[in-house]
């Protein structure tokens, strides 16, 4: 089975309230001890309501998270991906998005030069998402905050040595997702 099947097994039955909650015992924590083998890496939006190993359904050891609001891309963000690419042997990357996320609505209530502090750049990062999906039908929200996960697959896809070689090599699949916050369900992209 395909890790990116499993994971929406697992979010199938999240969605369905029939959680297996698996490896999250005392053997499974023991087991870390001596290193880790996530099968996939997530990176999502650091939104209090989207705990990956909860929407997926998986243990202890499961998952190489990563959460930062709107789900971008920093140096920090990348050599973490990059760790986990290169020393981990880790084959899927999805990076998630959800609905009704507060850094995509602020990249597009408020203008880059009004921002405060670091918040400056979030908004900077989103805002080629906004600007992109202008004049399509349906949410505006939704429909940046989708865009915004594929613009930051793609720019994963060309991503320095290890990211983009281990993707060109076929080591490492790349996806984009939305999480709905009201059905619980994950798409892929």
């Amino acid at each position: 089975m395909s890790v990116l099947k499993e994971l929406l097994e697992g979010n199938e039955r999240f969605v369905t309230g029939s959680n297996e909650f698996p490896r999250l015992n005392r053997e499974r924590r023991l087991e870390g001890l001596y290193g880790q083998s996530p099968k996939a890496i997530v990176v999502g939006c650091a939104d209090s309501r989207v705990p990956p190993e909860h929407i997926f359904d998986q243990g202890l050891g499961d998952l190489f998270v990563l959460r930062v609001a709107g789900n971008i891309l920093d140096e920090a963000v990348i050599g973490s991906i990059e760790y986990a690419v290169d020393n981990l042997e880790t084959p899927l990357l999805m990076v998630l998005s959800h609905t009704n996320c507060g850094a995509v609505g602020a990249a597009i209530d408020m203008p880059v030069e009004e921002a405060a502090g670091s918040l400056k750049y979030l908004i900077e990062y989103i805002k080629p998402a906004v600007e992109k999906v202008k004049g399509m039908s349906g949410d505006f929200q939704d429909n940046v905050t989708k865009e915004n996960a594929r613009l930051v697959v793609e720019n994963l896809k060309n991503q320095g040595q290890i990211i983009s070689k281990a993707y060109q090599n076929k080591k490492l699949k790349i996806v984009a997702a939305y999480y709905d916050l009201e059905t619980g369900l994950v798409s892929t992209l």
